[in-house]
């Protein structure tokens, strides 16, 4: 079921705590009086106050719904429940009128209404009894701009969101339920109230339950309602009259993080809490991310910068233009002209690009099946320095099968055992069936399908974490061992499921015969580092009972080391009889809560059985991709519960470690460099580029004893770490003291429970798509088809977007910016005509920007971007000093005197010198130099045709030198190879095809007074774009030639 509630953050999590205290003042019954007329039933808190399934004691629940134990609905109860509706909550209203707003006054537009607004009092009532047609025309124009901008933005803002809703349905949410007694897995969606739902570690809860059964242990993470991180115990019993903080419910999209329970659905989709939360949560919050901060940043700057100088050359025009040179400009003149101020210093192409890069990367997402929960998450991978990996379903593929089975004095290959068993051989070892049943009978998976004979074990379809799995389907596949007659034979009393803290499991089974027959055993399965001290005896592989001595237990700490250097899970597996005490307990009647205490002190004298090695092959890909995330200047760590040598063995197998010297700790602790950083900023506490590579594993026992300089030394002077048999909180500090050093940002991956915290707190969560419920809702990014490569695909976009959006910068200010102000300062400080009107000014931002820029958008990687180091998110910003000293003291530097040269050569073939066209304020006039006001204004036209064509062609050139920061055109051209990009080629066409429009067309030129111009100034800008281009490939020559001169330290 969707889950919108993720989306309003902490307000959720306050209204829960809101309603949670109004529900418990239910003595104050002025409070609903106040209301008045309104429909107290709709009320949050009087909804919630009304429910009292919880106060039920478990009969009178089942009795409620009409349902038995272990029965559940029938089917004509759920066909009939089912057209009440759906278990979908509804999301969030949508206020349009506010996203409408934001499209058409968002970004730069709030400037062009301003010079939309002014223009339209520049034609009236400025503009006297013979308003410009002009004015109107520039108006109409701008008014243009404003609508289709904002079209573009919600079509833009449309087109990605369609793309993320049709991958997040991909990601099926499921729900297991007992209907005509039969355990079904169905869509959440389709859970009906009354429905019987059973929960296991790792769950979403569907809807609201009443709890009716629940194993010692269950716990919920109930963080995403009321805040906090803390475990919640379930319970059968209610603990409290408020049905919001009674343990006997499990609500909505909360999870269980441990144990298993049953409970019955008495809530679903809006009339649940959850539902019920998100309905007055109202309308969620926008967040902008990393670069959408940035580049609003940036355009406050630069919209602070036109207004200022449009408002400073509008006081100039009335403190002194007008006085002192009257009749240079008319009030209506000097608005229209000082627009150019507002329109010069605006990159429209700039928002339009940030827009745009949300369906770039939505579309390329979509192509890898990756589920990314918004943009941030991309752009936060192109920073990514660190990658703490899961070993288990991440880098290997989860897919678990036993390969070797040994008693303490027989080692076997399961298929040998198979072998042996189907001739009934008498060489097969008679502790096999010991193993067997602590196999089957200690296991907390199961298949979900009823017939054993249907499939083959292996296709069959399993219920629990792989692990289990694994040993579940070990115990299937023997042959002559009926697994299903051993389950059927034996009856389960009680249960302590495998949690990350114990590392073990324990269940507790009797046969099924006449109470003085039946034997009762405590069967246990877990880490065999964790279970050899508690064991004091073992069977032989003739199932005899031997003492396990220290001479034997150093023959299993052998075994153990050499199948985990083989990659493998080691797994021991062992049982006791129960004691006298724990013999008697009435396992029906007694809490559970005493008999999990009672379990505890049983875990001594175990006997073990069998020892079973589990192969959990990396997935294909896994190497390949940590190969180029490395050469990405990303660290990848691994971070796993698994014994260390299984661990180091994974990871040498998938290249996180490639040094054959492994350090420990200690040492770690002896080196020469282990105060390498005692008097450090935390900033500084990364390996370098000269640090050799060094390897490192750590293991949980360790992390308990680290101290600040031990965190100092291990992220400071490793690039290879393992991780080993960590818990949960480890595998959180893990990542807090990774994020604390050296400005990392850390991503986690992970599928499992255990790895939820980890996910939550890191910089970026990555789960695989067959995780569970718990590492899903944690994580900002979902693999689809488990595929870890798209994790490469991911950093690259991200740095590919923050790239891109550079170039698009670098490619606008020059001409854009710089080149299209130099008019307008010309005009008010040094008398000139205007070299380039509003027109062409507002032309030239809303289409050759426009267009150019979305062609860099759509620029493929260069060759170096997956070898540059992860960009720092602290300082490495979209624009720098260096950014700026290429913008304005090179390309731009060359552009505006070039388009500049244009206009004063189109003049002074007319016979006007530099000094009759600059400084002449008032005197271009009826007269000046011997010609008309209107054969001065048809010269102006024209020179301002000559400038516009100028920086149109010699923007070709900046285009094609932005596209790559060091690489030469010749290697990375736009036609073809590996940087092909046909928009380019494309754009420049639409480009000159838009400039003709504007020149030749009839009616542009009636209204904006465009005029054609001479062959040769349509030839000349040619060469302008050539060498601007040609001085950057020199520029780019000499940074690759001297990497370490002043031109490559300058270089942006």
């Amino acid at each position: 079921m969707a889950n919108p509630a993720s989306k309003n953050g902490y307000d959720v999590q306050i209204r829960y705590r809101t309603l949670s205290i109004h529900v418990e003042n239910t003595k104050d019954e002025k409070v609903f009086l106040s209301r008045g007329k309104k429909d107290v039933a709709t009320d949050p808190a009087t909804a919630i106050r009304n429910i009292d399934v919880h106060q039920l004691n478990v009969d009178e629940v089942y009795r409620r719904y009409s349902i038995a134990p272990q029965v559940g609905l029938e089917a004509s109860s759920v066909a009939r429940k089912a057209k009440l509706g759906k278990n979908i909550i509804s999301s969030p209203p949508t206020h349009y009128w506010k996203k409408i707003a934001n499209y058409v006054f968002g970004g730069f537009n709030f400037l062009m209404w301003i010079a939309f607004i002014l223009t339209v009092l520049s034609y009236q009532p400025l503009g006297g009894d013979d308003p410009a047609v002009y004015n109107l025309g520039v108006a109409v124009l701008l008014i243009l701009v404003i609508v289709v901008s904002a079209g573009f933005y919600a079509w833009v803002d449309w087109h990605a969101s369609r793309i993320m809703k049709s991958i997040k349905t991909l990601i099926a949410e499921e729900a297991t339920v007992i209907r005509d007694g039969k355990r079904q897995t169905i869509p959440a969606a389709d859970v009906v109230a009354g429905d019987l739902v059973c929960l296991t570690i790792g769950d979403r809860v569907p809807a609201d339950l009443r709890l009716v059964s629940t194993s010692s242990d269950v716990r919920f993470d109930r963080s995403l309602l009321t805040g906090e991180s803390d475990m919640i115990a379930g319970s059968v019993d209610p603990t409290s009259d408020n049905a919001l903080e009674t343990r006997n419910l499990a609500l909505t999209s909360t999870f269980v993080v441990q144990g298993n329970c049953i409970g019955i659905c008495f809530a679903i989709g809006d009339k649940t809490v959850m539902g019920r939360l998100v309905a007055m949560s109202g309308e969620s919050k926008f967040k902008l991310t990393t670069v959408q901060r940035e580049v609003w940043f940036f355009t406050k700057i630069i919209s602070a910068g036109a207004l200022f100088t449009f408002i400073l050359s509008l006081i100039i025009w009335a403190a002194w233009l007008r006085t002192s040179f009257p009749g240079y400009l008319t009030a209506s003149t000097a608005i229209i002209n000082s627009i150019g101020c507002l329109t010069a210093f605006v990159p429209q192409g700039l928002p339009v690009c940030v827009a745009l890069s949300l369906t770039i990367v939505a579309k390329r997402m979509a192509k890898r099946n990756v589920l990314v929960k918004n943009l941030a998450t991309i752009e936060t991978l192109g920073c990514m320095s660190v990658l703490c990996s899961d070993k288990t379903g991440t880098l290997t593929m989860g897919k678990m099968s036993v390969q070797n089975v040994a008693f303490l004095d027989q080692e076997f290959v399961v298929d040998d055992i198979r072998k042996r068993l189907q001739v009934t051989d008498a060489s097969t070892p008679s502790a096999v069936r010991v193993l067997h049943l602590v196999a089957r009978l200690c296991n907390g998976a199961r298949f979900e399908d009823d017939s054993s004979t249907s499939t083959s074990v292996e296709e069959r379809s399993v219920k629990g974490d792989a692990t289990d799995t694994a040993v579940l389907r070990f115990s299937e596949s023997l042959p002559t061992l009926d697994s299903s007659l051993l389950s059927d034979s034996h009856e389960k009393l009680f249960e302590i499921p495998f949690n990350s803290r114990n590392k073990w499991m324990l269940s507790v089974v009797r046969e099924r015969k006449a109470a003085e027959d039946a034997h009762t055993w405590i069967l246990v399965k877990g880490a065999p580092d964790v279970l050899f001290p508690a064991c004091t005896h073992f069977l032989d592989a003739d199932g005899q009972l031997q003492y396990l001595d220290s001479k034997s237990r150093s023959r299993l700490q052998a075994l153990q080391m050499r199948w985990s250097g083989q990659g493998q899970r080691v797994l021991a597996l062992c049982r006791r009889a129960p004691s006298t005490v724990v013999s008697k307990i009435d396992y029906f009647n007694t809490n559970p809560n005493t008999i999990e205490e009672a379990m505890y002190s049983e875990m001594q004298d175990l006997t073990l059985v069998g020892l079973v090695g589990i192969r959990d092959p990396p997935r294909p890909d896994v190497k390949d991709a940590v190969a180029i995330i490395r050469r990405a200047g990303v660290r990848v760590f691994m971070v796993t519960g698994d014994f260390k040598l299984t661990g180091v063995a994974i990871a040498q197998q998938v290249g996180i470690v490639t040094q054959e010297k492994i350090d420990t700790l200690a040492e770690l602790r002896s080196s020469e460099y282990y105060n390498t950083f005692s008097q450090s900023s935390r900033h500084d506490i990364k390996p370098t580029d000269d640090d050799p590579i060094r390897a490192l594993v750590i293991t949980g026992d360790d992390i308990v004893t680290l101290t600040d300089a031990d965190w100092d030394a291990i992220f400071g002077l490793y690039t290879e770490i393992v991780f080993a048999r960590t818990t949960p909180e480890q595998k959180l500090r893990i990542v807090e003291e990774a994020k604390l050093r050296g400005d990392n940002t850390v991503a986690v991956t992970g599928d499992g429970v255990n790895d939820a915290p980890a996910l939550k707190a890191s910089d970026i969560g990555v789960v695989m798509g067959s995780g569970s419920d718990v590492a899903k809702d944690a994580a900002s990014m979902v693999l689809l088809n488990n595929d870890i490569s798209s994790i490469v695909d991911g950093i690259e976009m991200g740095r590919l977007v923050f790239d891109n959006l550079k170039k698009v910068i670098m490619y606008l200010l020059p001409a854009g910016n710089y080149s299209e102000f130099m008019p307008v300062f010309a005009n008010v400080f040094l008398g000139m005509q205007i070299a380039l009107s509003s027109y062409l000014q507002v032309c030239f931002c809303i289409t050759n920007d426009v267009v150019m820029s979305i062609a860099l958008m759509y620029e493929k990687p260069e060759a170096d971007l997956m070898l540059r180091k992860p960009r720092n998110a602290r300082t490495d910003r979209l624009t720098d000093w260096r950014f700026f000293v290429q913008v304005y003291l090179f390309i731009g530097l060359m552009m505006w005197p070039a388009a500049m040269s244009m206009w004063f050569l189109y003049l002074s073939q007319h016979g006007f010198g530099f000094y009759d066209v600059i400084l002449v304020y008032n005197k271009w006039a009826d007269g000046w130099k011997g010609y008309t006001i209107d054969e001065l204004t048809h010269f102006v036209s024209v020179g301002q045709c000559c400038y516009y064509v100028a920086i149109v062609f010699a923007q070709y050139g900046d285009l094609l030198a932005v596209r790559n920061r060091r690489v030469s055109l010749l290697q990375s051209n736009p036609f073809w190879g590996p940087r092909r990009n046909l928009i380019i080629p494309v754009g420049m066409l639409l480009t000159v095809i838009i400039a003709i429009v504007n020149l030749y067309g009839k009616g542009l030129q009636d209204v904006f007074l465009t005029a054609p111009i001479p062959g040769m100034f349509w030839g000349i800008p040619f060469a302008f774009g050539a060498g601007i281009l040609i001085m950057d490939e020199i520029r780019k020559l000499i940074v690759r030639t001297y990497p370490k001169s002043f031109i490559a330290w300058i270089a942006w």
